[in-house]
């Protein structure tokens, strides 16, 4: 049997700021993991797509509020510089 897959090593070598920054990271990168499993059957960001992270903010943060998707978006930077992927991504009002 595996072992669940660690989201704080994972952003280890990225995650900067004070301990509640690091936090609400760490706590909404493991909501984009849960959802995404959930939706996709892909159980960690190395098996993501682009188009996994686009679903995650264009549809299950939908009814959210703005600052919410924007906290995510920045979960999602975070994310996506430690995949040393090039994707970018926006959110709309």
């Amino acid at each position: 049997m595996s072992s669940p897959f660690d989201m704080e090593l994972f952003l280890a070598g990225v995650l900067t700021g004070s301990q509640t920054t690091r936090q609400r990271h760490l706590r909404q990168a493991k909501v984009m993991q849960n959802k995404i499993a959930e939706r996709w059957q892909r159980e960690t960001p190395w098996a993501w797509q682009k188009k996994h992270v686009t679903w995650f903010l264009k549809f299950y943060l939908c009814h959210h509020t703005y600052s919410t998707r924007y906290y995510y978006l920045l979960t999602t930077h975070l994310i996506t510089r430690r995949l040393e992927k090039s994707w970018i991504f926006y959110i709309s009002h």
